[in-house]
């Protein structure tokens, strides 16, 4: 397994290069050992549908990675976090921000728990319980939410965690129109993220709830 560890570090970094974000070594061989421990712990808690280790690395570490330059803190929450995703790779990359890794699924938040003892995080904290009973006790600054929910239900779901300038951060496949449709009184940004080892589309959808686009005529461009 060293080997296999050594050699998932190595493409790591190569790849994490080629998107134009800096890790170090001892980053590398955390981002390496939390697919260690995904891969591991996924043969009794099905944390993902994804199995083989090398695409773990690409669709779900560099996936969630690509977030990185969007990611400005102090306090980020990530909902519906499952086994930890984009939280925990983001939370390794990003030590000086402090990440809320917030799921329902006693299963998960265990196991995410686990992974925070072992990779010595010290910046993530595990809560496990429903959006809408779950009040931080610091205001967050920036929400997230990969592949969770539509984006109007994103914003009413955390509508009463958002003070003031807090911002949402969706991660979506492709350009989800629809979606975007649904959210045509508030002002979004559509962010197209490249990751290297990935061909399907990728798109950061970046708001504020309380933005709002002024109506124009019928309100279509």
């Amino acid at each position: 397994m060293t080997a296999d560890l050594l050699s998932m570090e190595k493409k790591l970094a190569r790849e994490l290069a080629a998107m134009s974000l800096s890790a170090s070594t001892g980053q590398c061989t955390q981002l390496a050992q939390y697919v260690a421990l995904l891969v591991k712990w996924n043969r009794v808690y099905n944390l993902t549908a994804v199995r083989d280790p090398e695409q773990m690395l690409s669709e779900h570490l560099l996936d969630s990675l690509s977030l990185t330059p969007y990611v400005s803190g102090p306090r980020l929450l990530d909902v519906g976090t499952g086994g930890g995703l984009p939280g925990i790779p983001l939370a390794i990359l990003l030590p000086e921000i402090g990440f809320f890794l917030l799921d329902a699924n006693a299963k998960k938040t265990r196991f995410v728990q686990q992974a925070v003892i072992e990779l010595k995080l010290n910046n993530v904290e595990v809560v496990c319980a429903r959006i809408e009973a779950y009040h931080p006790q610091n205001d967050v600054t920036q929400i997230v939410s990969r592949a969770f929910s539509s984006l109007r239900q994103f914003a009413d779901g955390v509508s009463h965690m958002c003070q003031g300038g807090t911002e949402l951060l969706a991660m979506k496949g492709k350009y989800p129109t629809e979606e975007l449709e649904e959210l045509k009184s508030i002002e979004t940004e559509v962010i197209e993220l490249k990751i290297p080892a990935i061909a399907a589309k990728r798109h950061l959808v970046r708001f504020t709830p309380g933005s709002r686009t002024p109506k124009v005529g019928t309100g279509h461009d």
